[in-house]
């Protein structure tokens, strides 16, 4: 066989060596991916998605059978309520009664106080609902209910095991509930829960409070001389 023709020989050998390599580099980048995506089950976040729903808030008052005023810190709770209601809905608030327990005469003493501090801190009288519940689960010390229903975000309930972990192990999959206990401390947080359908409307720029910070984050002041802005 002439030179030429052996070096062109091994030149196409070479090359569909080096295809051949790249071949098997790119089989095998395939193959990590497919296992990859083949160990990943479905996200989580599909499984246990946060959502917008009604839920009901509510708070319970603890009233002692002796008791014949709210105090201070039991007030400062209620106005608190109250302002959380303020910024989440409209709708009736409801003052539960207990009904059938030792304390139910204190708890009727101090309705109109617990009325007066939620009338004060913002929530129309109008919109006060007092309704009663059995309060022989709760023994002596049942509490004064207050309560709301407002737009939250919220998960389905945790704690679903539809298969057996001991059987299901060879794919390496999370199990179904992976994931819902924090979604549902996530959904938990959202102090408005509208900020998941999109971002608040910007408020304007106050130019005068622009101008200042730009003012002291150049370190002069020509009226006053040099600004020390201090940590």
């Amino acid at each position: 066989m002439p030179l030429s023709t052996s070096s062109a020989v091994m030149r196409c050998m070479g090359r569909v060596a080096m295809l051949a390599i790249a071949g098997i580099f790119l089989a095998s980048c395939g193959t990590k991916d497919n296992l990859a995506t083949g160990s990943i089950p479905d996200d989580y976040r599909t499984r246990h998605p946060i959502v917008l729903a009604e839920g009901e808030r509510a708070i319970d008052i603890p009233i002692a059978s002796g008791d014949r005023r709210l105090t201070q810190g039991t007030r400062d709770v209620i106005a608190g309520f109250a302002s959380d209601y303020h910024n989440s809905a409209s709708g009736v608030v409801q003052i539960m009664m207990p009904r059938g327990a030792a304390n139910s005469h204190a708890a009727q003493a101090m309705r109109r106080e617990i009325r007066s501090v939620l009338v004060a801190a913002g929530v129309p009288a109008k919109r006060l609902l007092e309704t009663s519940y059995d309060a022989g689960p709760y023994g002596d010390a049942a509490p004064i209910r207050l309560s709301y229903v407002a737009i939250t975000a919220q998960t389905a309930p945790c704690g679903t095991w539809p298969e057996d972990l001991n059987l299901n192990t060879m794919e390496n999959k999370n199990y179904y509930n992976f994931g819902c206990a924090s979604q549902s401390n996530l959904a938990a947080q959202i102090a408005n829960p509208t900020d998941l359908l999109g971002p608040r409307q910007t408020s304007p720029i106050d130019a005068e409070q622009r101008g200042q910070i730009i003012k002291d984050w150049r370190g002069t002041d020509k009226s006053d001389g040099p600004v020390v802005i201090f940590n």
